[in-house]
């Protein structure tokens, strides 16, 4: 019987490794369908990078330094390569965490990045900046841990985590050539919202994994629940961004309220084992104002370009999950439930730790990474799209059409300049 239990536990876990991988496909879809057609190969090659790099420096460095045997509760020493580690299972799954954690930089600075930048500071978090902060929290003997942190699934580990980084490097490579002048913040309207919604479905089924497969055991007294927290922080965010942002703007705005599943999702993650459905509900309506504001916050007043909205959904909401631990955990630490304010102090530090660690180890290493490469491309291969100046090949066949037939006669240089135009007078050429 112990031998069967073991078995359909280590399945359940791999079956959340699968979803949790797949959600991958998901970021990908999201990105892209939030930003220009002329970016969308640069995209997914920068998600399936992410992905593979990340788990193979994860695997040489990362997963030793997040739960080898603690130095001053700050960060493991031990387990390198897997050198002594026997549960390959754990650490699968923790692998692909760790490769979220760092794809979320990916849709932030999209569309005018240099992609060896790019893959510098994937290698940068995936190798020591997540890893501290997962050994802070997830360990087991980590400072945080000790004060009695709670994160379940990863609010702050990976979310958090992933968005501050995202932050800190959107601001330093600058936004998009035409996001902002004249005073005015122009929208730059991503090519397909099915896309992104797509994209959005998949990040939703995935999250059941994220969420579900955290127990790190197929328990019926804990996993129908986490589960039914997760689809219902969802649910809430998307029904109360369609109504907040029909109240804000007028119309329901659709890839807002995309971004409300995911807000009421990252919302939920740090308490999904830990909070009721109402609980559950509460976060995912919350999450939706601060996202919309979030969004509009990061946009307008700190001028930082971020064209999928990923630094609200995942850091702005990951701090309101976390923090929402502490008041609607129904153990008897929730604020709500008599708990008073201890946890949410706790929380709270944690918050402003990964902040502080993530802020300047980012910093830092993009400073070292701009010393071998740029951190942007080019103006004129902004213009002209990072699929064909960086990889050789369009993502549409019209986009190839509209290269090799439309402008056969043109010089390269009139070229890039066609090319950088809206999509309407791309189009125009074409027909």
């Amino acid at each position: 019987m112990e031998e069967v239990i073991l078995s359909v536990n280590l399945v359940w876990v791999m079956l959340g490794t699968i979803l949790v991988f797949f959600m991958h496909a998901g970021f990908a879809m999201v990105e892209a369908g939030f930003t220009r057609s002329k970016n969308a190969v640069n995209i997914i090659m920068k998600n399936f990078i992410t992905i593979s790099l990340g788990g193979i420096v994860y695997f040489l460095c990362g997963y030793a330094i997040m739960f080898g045997d603690t130095a001053g509760g700050f960060l493991g020493t031990s387990g390198f390569a897997l050198n002594g580690v026997e549960d390959i299972g754990f650490f699968i799954f923790q692998a692909m965490f760790a490769a979220t954690g760092a794809t979320i930089l990916s849709g932030a600075v999209a569309e005018r990045t240099n992609i060896m930048a790019y893959i510098g500071v994937v290698v940068l978090m995936t190798l020591f900046v997540y890893p501290v902060v997962g050994h802070w929290i997830w360990s087991g003997s980590g400072w945080l841990t000790d004060l009695g942190f709670v994160d379940f699934a990863g609010s702050t580990v990976v979310h958090l985590t992933g968005a501050v980084a995202a932050f800190v490097a959107a601001a330093m490579i600058g936004p998009r050539l035409g996001k902002y002048g004249d005073g005015k913040v122009n929208v730059i309207k991503g090519h397909s919202i099915p896309l992104g919604a797509l994209g959005v479905f998949i990040l939703w089924l995935g999250w059941f994994g994220f969420n579900g497969a955290s127990t790190l055991a197929a328990d019926p007294a804990t996993v129908p629940g986490v589960i039914a927290n997760t689809f219902f922080a969802a649910a809430a965010g998307v029904v109360a961004t369609a109504f907040y942002t029909k109240f804000r703007y007028g119309h329901i705005d659709g890839s807002l309220t995309l971004n409300g599943a995911l807000a009421g999702l990252v919302g939920i993650t740090a308490g999904a084992a830990n909070v009721s459905i109402i609980g559950a509900i509460c976060i995912g309506i919350i999450a939706a104002p601060l996202l919309v504001e979030g969004v509009r916050f990061i946009e307008w007043k700190l001028k930082v370009d971020d064209p999928v909205g990923a630094i609200a959904v995942h850091g702005i909401c990951g701090i309101w999950g976390t923090l929402a631990v502490g008041l609607f955990d129904i153990g008897g630490q929730g604020l709500f439930y008599g708990g008073g304010i201890s946890l949410l102090g706790v929380q709270a530090i944690g918050v402003l730790a990964t902040i502080a660690w993530v802020s300047v180890t980012v910093t830092g290493g993009l400073f070292l990474i701009k010393l071998f490469v740029p951190l942007r491309v080019s103006k004129e291969e902004e213009i002209a799209g990072l699929d064909v100046m960086e990889h050789g090949t369009p993502a549409y066949e019209y986009q190839e059409i509209f290269k090799s037939s439309a402008l056969r006669n043109e010089s390269f240089a009139q070229r890039l300049t066609h090319i950088g135009k809206p999509q309407s007078v791309q189009e125009e050429h074409v027909s």
